[in-house]
């Protein structure tokens, strides 16, 4: 545990010291395109955050390849050697779509590569398991196809979810370290070598997330770009494929007791592999939904629109910062969920805690559609949008109005026109989010 953590740290503080640097560089090299109609911060922001991710990424390989236990890992399996080959050919395709915005297609045709460069190297499905059954071996096409399909999934699901700050280095963190707990107790309580590469590959990305995230929570600094969702996508993946599709049937026999019983061990994380993780359900139902919706409004799946869940939360009157917590909640209610059911699916007292915070989740989900009504002697325990408001405000309410109507004109007036600053992306004022959300999808 301790090598896993210096490489985590490793990881996370090369990635927080490039960051700096990368953003003066993506200023001078101009990677900072202008405000679209679907995006929520107010001035231009630098991206190719994903090149100080990626950089993370090979200082954390490099350190674990030197380490006296985690080498083992590089001499026993080729797959540390296959991630970093698929993830510097598509963080390449990141950069280049950064600066330059390429087709869309182009990007997909970029990711099958990157999944078919691990698959030439070994790192792909090589069985699944199957409820009742067992283990089922596959032939290279179907592990090919299975493999490069859950990687190109996975990619865009962690794409699609990139639209607030620090929303998606947030919730592949928080997955990310779901993921190191259940293939850890693969690797170290059950003894499984072959889950060591996957433990190795989780804690990496959560260094390579942490190392970012000070620098892209809100109001964000730098944005991660394709080059760093993409990569983070590919790396969620790459372990995924590795702790699942790759560890031997018969070491599970005997370590959970039996055919069926190894396989009900793995169900609660592999099933939704194929969908493609339970630790990242949120984002892949939000690209199942984008889907659905623009080819229900005769549009490509791949045109970009502000109907995102986040988008969505912003609509229903949450701020930026809750927004991203909420968020943040509810992958760390499912991933974590997932693991606890893991380890002790016979528990009903899992199931009945993560049932209280489903509630508690959807109570804060729907709290700006309810007005609180604070007592006079508890509104200095609250924030003043909860206070009510004394003397003159509730005598002339209409010059109240009117003077907050030219005060905001007026701030209006001083503030500098959008695309004057380099600081950062900042959530929309006072206007409406989305009163022109079908204006802004159409032009997108």
């Amino acid at each position: 545990m301790r090598e896993y953590l210096l490489t985590l740290c490793i990881t996370a503080a090369v990635t927080y010291l490039l960051t700096g640097p990368v953003r003066k560089f993506a200023i001078v090299a101009g990677a900072m395109p202008e405000i679209r109609a679907r995006d929520v911060h107010r001035e231009p922001t630098p991206r190719l955050g994903g090149i100080a991710m990626f950089f993370g990424l090979c200082a954390g390989l490099l350190v674990a390849d030197h380490l006296p236990n985690l080498n083992d890992v590089f001499e026993r399996s080729n797959e540390p050697r296959a991630l970093l080959s698929g993830a510097a050919l598509i963080w390449l395709i990141g950069v280049l779509d950064d600066k330059f915005e390429i087709d869309a297609l182009i990007k997909l045709g970029g990711q099958m590569i990157a999944a078919g460069v691990m698959v030439l190297q070994g790192l792909t499905i090589l069985w699944i398991p199957v409820p009742g059954y067992g283990m089922v071996l596959l032939d290279q096409g179907q592990g090919t196809l299975l493999t490069v399909a859950l990687v190109v999934i996975t990619i865009n699901a962690v794409n699609f979810v990139d639209g607030l700050d620090g929303l998606a280095a947030g919730m592949v963190c928080i997955a990310a370290t779901a993921f190191f707990l259940y293939a850890y107790r693969l690797w170290y309580g059950y003894g499984i070598e072959a889950a060591a590469p996957a433990t190795l590959f989780a804690a990496i990305l959560i260094g390579m997330c942490l190392g970012f995230l000070p620098h892209n929570i809100h109001p964000a600094r730098i944005f991660m770009g394709d080059s760093g969702s993409m990569l983070i996508g590919l790396v969620l993946a790459a372990g995924a494929i590795s702790a699942t599709g790759q560890i031997d049937g018969d070491a599970l026999k005997l370590n959970f007791g039996g055919t069926r019983d190894a396989t009900h061990a793995m169900l609660p994380v592999f099933i939704p592999l194929l969908m493609p993780l339970t630790i990242i359900a949120i984002p892949f139902a939000d690209l199942v939904l984008a889907i659905v919706r623009r080819t229900w409004n005769g549009k490509s799946p791949f045109a970009a629109d502000r109907g995102h869940l986040h988008h969505r939360l912003l609509e229903i009157g949450h701020s930026h910062s809750r927004a991203v917590l909420i968020m943040y909640f509810w992958s760390a209610l499912i991933g974590f969920g997932t693991v606890a059911y893991s380890v002790h699916s016979a528990s009903m007292w899992i199931l009945f805690a993560i049932v209280a915070l489903s509630a508690v989740g959807l109570v804060l989900l729907l709290l700006p559609r309810f007005t609180p009504h604070i007592p006079r002697w508890a509104e200095s325990f609250v924030p003043p949008r909860y206070r009510r408001r004394k003397g003159a405000a509730s005598t002339a309410p209409a010059a109240d109005e009117a003077d907050a109507t030219d005060a905001t004109d007026a701030e209006a007036e001083d503030r500098p026109p959008v695309g004057s600053g380099v600081n950062g992306a900042t959530a929309v004022g006072t206007r409406s989010r989305f009163e022109d959300r079908h204006k802004a999808e159409s032009s997108s």
